[in-house]
């Protein structure tokens, strides 16, 4: 299914993505924008996202800039399609004033009548009746405007060469223990126990990562670094042997390098939010605390296999 507006976009053509915040979003956003310019490399493509998320589109081939998430920004840019990626109000009003020719946004999105290019559902575009990941979904909206569909290709995080001056001599594994709410959240004493096992049994030295204001500090028998830049996690996360943390944004960041995975997940759809084309186990019970330390080593095991 398509409507086929990508053909009606002449050669050179700009085009502004809305895709504001959260990182894990972000990053399932990326392999969409690889398929749209894998189509059409002579479109100029513009994400319009907050600025803490921004970093997730630095240094990708795909992108050509990245606008704050202003009405006069967007229209400086003057695109000929703006395609909403993110729903809710703000991100409508940005799209009405964006002075667009094409407004495509899902047509679940409200209020409707801003968009004179609405989307089906993705498993209409898809022609599926499961429910779709993430990525599978904001892909369909590039499908539907006139994408070649393909296999949805893994997310793209760049990382600058050479090893992270933060990550330790040997082997290590990196350990996310937070998540945005704490249902969410592993209990702590859990993540300390397997990473005793990964260090003991393993030969794996655990990091602990954190972003800005989070508190590693129970952590700190292990090496833990907190409020670090994206680039800088990437990089390290990318040369890690295993990450083992909560359904959270890092998760997505480290499966964009194909990093072996253990994802606990309580409420969290894992149909929609699993890592992405990586090696993973999901561990999932709501509570999440359900979730043994033996389930835990035995799937680290098991990826790591």
């Amino acid at each position: 299914m398509t409507n086929a507006t990508l053909d009606r976009l002449p050669s050179g053509s700009r085009v502004a993505l809305i895709r504001l915040r959260s990182l894990g979003d972000c990053v399932l956003s990326t392999p969409a924008i690889r398929l749209l310019k894998k189509a059409r490399p002579d479109l100029e493509v513009a994400v319009v996202v907050e600025d803490r998320f921004a970093g997730v589109y630095e240094g990708s081939p795909d992108v050509s800039r990245m606008l704050p998430p202003s009405a006069r920004a967007i229209r400086s840019f003057a695109p000929d399609l703006c395609l909403n990626l993110h729903g809710g109000t703000r991100s409508a009003r940005l799209t009405l004033l964006s002075g667009a020719r094409f407004r495509a946004g899902f047509d679940i999105f409200k209020p409707g009548w801003i968009y004179n290019t609405p989307i089906p559902t993705a498993q209409q575009v898809l022609g599926v009746t499961r429910r779709v990941h993430t990525a599978e979904h904001q892909a369909s909206a590039l499908f539907y405007l006139g994408v070649p569909v393909e296999d949805v290709p893994r997310a793209f995080v760049s990382a600058a060469p050479g090893r992270s001056s933060q990550a330790p001599e040997g082997r290590y594994a990196v350990f996310h223990a937070m998540a945005a709410t704490p249902e969410k959240t592993w209990p702590a004493p859990f993540f300390l126990e397997l990473a005793r096992y990964a260090s003991r049994e393993l030969g794996l030295e655990p990091v602990f990562i954190g972003g800005p204001g989070e508190d590693l500090s129970q952590f700190q028998i292990f090496r833990i670094i907190g409020g670090a830049p994206l680039g800088e996690i990437a990089r390290l996360v990318r040369d890690a042997s295993v990450f083992i943390g909560n359904d959270s944004g890092p998760a997505h960041v480290a499966a964009a390098f194909a990093v072996p995975q253990v994802v606990f997940f309580g409420p969290s759809d894992e149909e929609i939010w699993s890592p992405w084309r990586t090696v993973f186990r999901v561990l999932k019970a709501d509570p999440i605390h359900r979730i043994t330390v033996d389930q835990s080593i035995q799937a680290l095991r098991g990826v790591l296999q």
